[in-house]
């Protein structure tokens, strides 16, 4: 193995871009591709060479990390990225792609005879800018002093559950997470619509909730419906994918998730209101009819 690690990053949106900046900051060789070629471009002043397609970027990678929007999606560029891919590197899949999606990329990560590590990470685009994500990780022991570069680089914290990134431990882990921070989402965005339904300042609501009930999330979402900045950290499209991903996953274990699947619901409403490209907590706006 080189002496630089080389990182091979599919997938520059919101998170992977911002993780790619990270990689080039801590003096990784990092290659870049995405579907849309000029997010990929944007990173060029960073340090990060732009590939024009997936097995371009990973031609030689010591790792490959996918950060892509759903599941189908990252299994369709690592399938493209097959002749570039070299025998025993390392995939770090953070992609939120579910239990079923992750099986699936777990069996072409076989295919290809690569060490596969689910990887999800926590935490929106303020953490993934400053490198302050928690990545939930799950692979051999053996792979992780190979990984501590690209981890240190991404993230504050790495978690490990599993030796065995196909057992989707990290996944489902991810899965459980996402589940409660939807549910703060969404119960912010209906009392503060409630407030406005019922005429009630919602700056009695927060000031209401200090003490055991407060929460700094809820703060920082209520803020953003108040001063009506719904720039993305983390899209309604986004958290309505994760939010079907919860159902799915629940439905499939026998458990019963009501919030979840109401919550999904919510975020398809605002979805076709417009607001897809927005922050998750313009589900505000699925509270009313237009």
């Amino acid at each position: 193995m080189a002496d630089q690690l080389t990182v091979a990053v599919l997938g520059t949106g919101i998170m992977g871009s911002a993780m790619a900046r990270n990689l080039c900051r801590a003096g990784l060789d990092v290659r870049v591709w995405n579907r849309t070629p000029e997010k990929a471009e944007a990173l060029t002043s960073d340090g990060a060479r732009v590939a024009q397609t997936p097995a371009e970027a990973v031609t030689g990678a010591d790792v490959v990390l996918t950060m892509l929007y759903d599941g189908p999606a990252a299994l369709e560029a690592m399938t493209a990225a097959g002749p570039g891919l070299r025998p025993g590197a390392i995939w770090v899949q953070s992609t939120t792609a579910g239990v079923e999606g992750l099986a699936q990329l777990a069996d072409l990560a076989r295919q290809q005879g690569l060490v596969f590590i689910d990887a999800p990470v926590l935490g929106t685009k303020g953490p993934a800018e400053s490198g302050e994500l928690l990545v939930l990780a799950a692979g051999p022991e053996e792979a992780r002093p190979t990984l501590d570069p690209v981890f240190d680089a991404i993230g504050r914290r790495t978690v490990w559950l599993d030796e065995d990134g196909s057992t989707a431990a990290a996944t489902r882990l991810k899965l459980v997470c996402n589940s409660w921070v939807l549910v703060l989402t969404h119960g912010t965005a209906e009392a503060v619509s409630l407030a406005k339904g019922l005429g009630v300042d919602p700056r009695y609501f927060l000031e209401a909730m200090s003490g055991p009930l407060d929460n700094g999330y809820m703060r920082v979402k209520a803020a953003a419906i108040l001063n009506d900045d719904y720039a993305p950290a983390f899209s309604v499209t986004t958290a309505g994918k994760d939010a079907r991903l919860i159902v799915q996953a629940a439905d499939a274990a026998g458990v019963h998730l009501d919030l979840a699947a109401a919550g999904a619901e919510r975020f398809r409403r605002a979805e076709a209101q417009g607001h897809g490209d927005e922050d998750m907590v313009a589900t505000y706006f699925a509270s009313f009819d237009n």
